[in-house]
């Protein structure tokens, strides 16, 4: 029982400080680009829209207006990360994973 809890203790920790290191480190300025295969372009729009966003100068308009870009910004957003291919995992589904793998080993 003892060295289920130490092992437990030593997951949480090593777990615990694995995100803060990443954090830590300065994050580059992300650029889409694709050597490999041809940008869509409904994406090259959506990226287009988000940079002019961006360029916005968003100190003299209203709240509302303010609300209505953010909300904007969230819709392209998720309709870029639809677009995308690849496999995502949560902290929580990787836990799982683990875990699962401990006990079966």
């Amino acid at each position: 029982m003892k060295k289920l809890t130490f092992y437990l203790m030593m997951m949480v920790f090593t777990l615990g400080t694995f995100p803060t290191t990443i954090l830590a480190a300065e994050k580059a300025p992300t650029t889409v680009t694709n050597t490999t295969k041809e940008v869509p372009a409904e994406v090259k729009v959506m990226l287009n829209r988000l940079e002019q966003i961006k360029a916005m100068d968003k100190s003299s308009m209203k709240s509302s207006e303010k609300k209505a870009l953010r909300k904007e910004v969230r819709a392209i957003k998720s309709n870029l990360a639809a677009t995308g291919n690849g496999v995502y995992f949560s902290v929580g589904a990787i836990i799982i994973i683990i875990l699962l793998l401990i006990l079966l080993l």
